[in-house]
């Protein structure tokens, strides 16, 4: 177990330190030498969690959709509100999600990584909307499918925009826009008036999951 744990940790850290180089200097630039000093690993633990560059910044990609996640909501418009402004509050100060979009977006990305995170939070987002159409969210016109590339590319233009233009101060803000401008084109007018789409949301959230977290009951060590 304390092998395991060990582990998961130094995999964590690699994870980190490749996130924060990459975000840095972008994937071209990024080398194993520089994500090993950061890390503070050997490069034979490197590797056995890792086996090239291409593969650490794969695990960074991957990590997105576990640093968004929420508590589920009865209310499915509530629950991508509440992925979207937790991100937004996450990539202020956590660069494996900043690392994330500049792998998914940067110049040439598709070519290595297919588009990176991009078409994984477009399947999300149709599958919420499709939950959401199924218990009687949406109006009547509106295509999960269609809807959600259109919520995917406002939430990267905003993002972008934020950090082009303030270093990513106002992600919350913008975001809280994007959806407070979309969400009356498609949400009913019941659901639209119960939703909380406030520029505060994601830090709230974020204070939810980590109290959940913290009173979860832990496994007694081994003897």
């Amino acid at each position: 177990m304390a092998r395991q744990e060990r582990a998961v940790r130094t995999r964590r850290a690699i994870l980190e330190a490749a996130a924060a180089v990459f975000d840095e200097r972008g994937y071209e630039a990024a080398t194993i030498a520089d994500i090993l000093s950061r890390a503070g690993v050997t490069k034979g633990a490197l590797y056995f969690h890792f086996a090239s560059k291409q593969e650490l910044a794969q695990g960074v990609l991957d990590e997105q959709f576990a640093e968004g996640g929420v508590p589920p909501r009865e209310s499915k418009l509530q629950e991508l509100v509440d992925v979207a402004l937790v991100l937004a509050h996450r990539m202020k100060y956590q660069p494996m999600l900043s690392a994330g979009a500049r792998l998914s977006l940067g110049p040439d990305m598709r070519e290595i990584f297919g588009g990176g995170s991009v078409p994984g939070w477009i399947e999300f987002t149709e599958e919420r909307l499709a939950q959401a159409k199924a218990q009687g969210e949406l109006l009547p016109h509106v295509d999960p499918a269609e809807t959600a590339w259109i919520i995917s590319a406002c939430w990267t233009g905003a993002q972008i925009y934020s950090q082009t233009l303030t270093d990513r101060e106002d992600i919350e803000y913008r975001i809280s826009g994007v959806y407070q401008h979309l969400y009356p084109s498609i949400a009913t007018p019941a659901v639209l008036a119960r939703l909380d789409m406030g520029a505060d949301r994601g830090a709230r959230v974020v204070a939810e999951i980590e109290a959940l977290e913290s009173a979860e009951p832990r496994e007694p060590a081994l003897p």
